[in-house]
């Protein structure tokens, strides 16, 4: 499978720039700009991030440029850009003002295979208060602002590009043309990466790595831990069990409505009525973290012991998604969050760890081809919270929806119509309670 590595700086927008990539159905990594991936047979291209740092900061991140350019397409965004520039003997300074918002190109090379497409007069996003001050002559200027000069260059002779903009953010207007010039047509992206192609390619390496094995899965009625025993349930079958607990913490009979769906859905689950474990757990207890402690601490102690009362089990199955993997990297000495679900097994239940969402963000979990293909929806009775609310929060769609317009939303469409009608009127979603995931 061709990927895409990107290589992480610090910047806040490093995981919108992966998502950008993805949409464009093509494979990306995050990776910390230390720690470029050994295995790199596949790499079609590299794009490096932005960072909070300066480029002249004695602490700044630096990445040995040289095992990079001319082996891949290179694509520096904002601090990549400087970094670039600055490699080849450019000087970067402080800026007179902060540039932080929008910006209109004022020049574009309309020939250079990168800026090809995006027009002059295009809104970008800026976000740096250093700037490129002089060019080397190894650099040719591709874009222009009326305060930035080099806003976008190339380095002559190579597939090596820098932009002290932002093209994955939303209000730079060209961004996901540059960005698609970068990733197709600069790298030749197949285009392969698909939710058809990442079902199907996970389900054959769930069978090959998990063999005849037996697996538990903790189920919370959300739609991570959903997805993923839908994914090995095609892979492995009855060999498969989940555990749902009911912690009474649930909606008004959320809980046998939750079973009676995974029951239709085909999944092996044994529900677990443990309302009273938990009530007397947190009985005076008035303190939010301590009560969220204690119900997290409960849950793993009662998912443990129904566990062990299963037989023959080998490996435990978690939910898993791209974001618990890299928010708990630690890109620039500090880890962003840890999460509940990376870091390792409870020593003691002795099982190996399978994830089958690792590599999806959370709005590819949710994309409407993988839920309707693994969940059936429309032949539920009734539908999942989560699936309610994502339809719920698109109350403008409404309309085009009842009228038998064409839908083009990325959490709905693709769904017949009484669907999407039945998500936005659903009776099991209240808008103005909290729910859980």
């Amino acid at each position: 499978m061709q990927r895409i590595i990107i290589l992480d700086f610090g910047s806040q927008y490093t995981q919108l720039i992966a998502r950008r990539v993805r949409e464009l159905n093509t494979y990306c990594e995050i990776h910390p700009f230390n720690k470029f991936p050994a295995d790199a047979g596949n790499v079609i291209g590299v794009i490096l991030s932005g960072s909070p740092f300066s480029v002249n900061d004695p602490e700044a991140p630096q990445v040995d440029l040289a095992t990079l350019r001319g082996r891949w397409p290179l694509l520096g965004i904002c601090y990549g850009a400087q970094y670039l520039a600055r490699s080849l003997g450019g000087t970067v300074e402080s800026a007179d003002t902060r540039e932080y918002g929008k910006a209109t190109l004022t020049y574009v090379d309309g020939d250079d295979a990168l800026m090809n497409g995006v027009h002059e007069g295009s809104v970008v996003w800026m976000s740096h208060g250093d700037t490129i001050t002089s060019v080397p002559e190894a650099l040719q200027r591709v874009g222009s602002t009326a305060d930035v000069s080099e806003a976008a260059f190339r380095i002559r002779g190579e597939q090596s590009w820098g932009v002290q903009f932002h093209p994955e953010v939303y209000h730079s207007q060209d961004g996901m043309t540059l960005l698609r010039n970068f990733v197709q047509h600069i790298c030749g992206s197949d285009c392969a990466w698909t939710p058809d192609s990442f079902i199907e390619s996970t389900v054959a390496d769930l069978r090959a790595k998990l063999g005849d094995d037996k697996v538990v899965l903790a189920l919370s009625g959300g739609v991570d831990s959903t997805v993923a025993a839908m994914l090995l349930n095609r892979a492995i079958g009855d060999r498969l069990t989940c555990i749902f607990v009911d912690n009474g913490l649930l909606r008004l009979n959320e809980f046998s409505q939750v079973m009676e769906d995974y029951t239709r859905l085909g999944l092996n689950v044994i529900g677990v009525d443990a309302k009273e474990d938990f009530y007397q757990a947190l009985s005076g207890v008035t303190d939010p973290e301590r009560k969220r402690k204690i119900i997290g601490k409960g849950f793993i102690d009662i998912f443990d012991r129904e566990a062990h009362k299963l037989q023959g089990i080998k490996w435990l199955a978690q939910g898993t998604i791209y974001p618990d993997v890299i928010e708990s990297l630690s890109i620039t000495g500090m880890t962003i969050k840890s999460h509940h679900n990376v870091g390792g097994l409870p020593e003691k239940m002795n099982l190996k760890l399978v994830e089958p969402l690792r590599l999806l963000f959370k709005d590819e979990v949710r994309r409407p081809v993988v839920l309707e293909f693994l969940l059936n929806l429309e032949e539920l009775s009734t539908l999942p919270n989560y699936f309610c609310k994502y339809c719920w929060e698109s109350n403008r769609y409404r309309e085009v929806i009842q009228t038998n317009q064409s839908l083009a939303h990325p959490t709905i469409a693709g769904f017949s119509v009484q669907t999407q009608l039945q998500c936005l009127s659903h009776r099991k979603y209240d808008p103005s309670m909290e729910f859980f995931h």
